[in-house]
């Protein structure tokens, strides 16, 4: 299967083309420009260094979240947009997913934490152990995750992802020395291990059944309930 992958849903942006699980090409950014200014001259580039055309793809695979609010809506109407015009078939990647896969493989024994900055003291969160989910996806106060992630497994423990650069300090000062942070390349979501996700899920649906992850409201529909609210106080 030939997937185009795009995920906006943190600070880096970026595109993936794949020929099954061979990364024809792999571009991510994390600069001064929005995604919504990066991200389709980064869809050219990685069709044209795979010499590959959107005609050819089989299917988009769209990391759909959780995460920036913004970003997830920018990286969903964008392959909704690319679908609608070229035809083809949708796969969502969760983001905290993609984060896990990015930064170990599935054998991996340590306790893989995902964290994206959620702000406020919250990150949205998940864990994985040897490959297998083993909390759904929260919104939650960085503590009150920790010692959730405690009580789940007795360490040693890898946070990625910008929730874990952000609260780096704060982990190893309640976690201690069994507290590892994926580095470098591993320590953000890569498109390819997201492609890799939707190769094994292996179902595509019509771009209108794609839905963004929220695991808390917007800023703006939370400002409308509170303006509501004072109107009828």
């Amino acid at each position: 299967m030939k997937l185009l992958v795009v995920d906006t849903s943190g600070p880096v942006c970026g595109t993936a083309v794949m020929d099954g699980e061979r990364v024809r090409s792999e571009i991510t950014a994390q600069n001064k420009n929005t995604h919504s200014a990066s991200l389709m001259p980064m869809v050219e580039k990685s069709l044209e260094i795979a010499g590959l055309t959107l005609a050819e793809m089989d299917a988009l695979a769209v990391v759909t979240g959780p995460g920036s609010f913004t970003g997830v809506r920018i990286g969903v109407a964008t392959a909704k947009a690319l679908a609608h015009g070229s035809g083809k078939p949708c796969i969502p990647v969760n983001a905290l997913e993609a984060l896990a896969r990015s930064a170990a493989p599935k054998c991996l024994q340590a306790m893989i934490c995902p964290m994206q900055d959620a702000r406020a003291g919250q990150v949205y969160a998940a864990a994985f152990l040897e490959g297998e989910r083993m909390t759904a996806d929260t919104a939650i106060r960085l503590e009150d995750w920790l010692e959730q992630v405690r009580n789940l497994h007795d360490g040693p423990w890898l946070f990625t992802g910008d929730g874990a650069a952000v609260h780096r300090e704060r982990i190893r000062e309640l976690m201690g020395e069994d507290a590892l942070f994926a580095e470098g390349p591993f320590g953000y979501l890569r498109p390819s291990a997201a492609g890799l996700i939707a190769l094994e899920k292996g179902e595509s649906a019509d771009y209108t059944h794609l839905k963004e992850i929220y695991l808390r409201p917007p800023n703006a529909e939370k400002n409308k309930k509170l303006l509501e609210a004072m109107r009828h106080g």
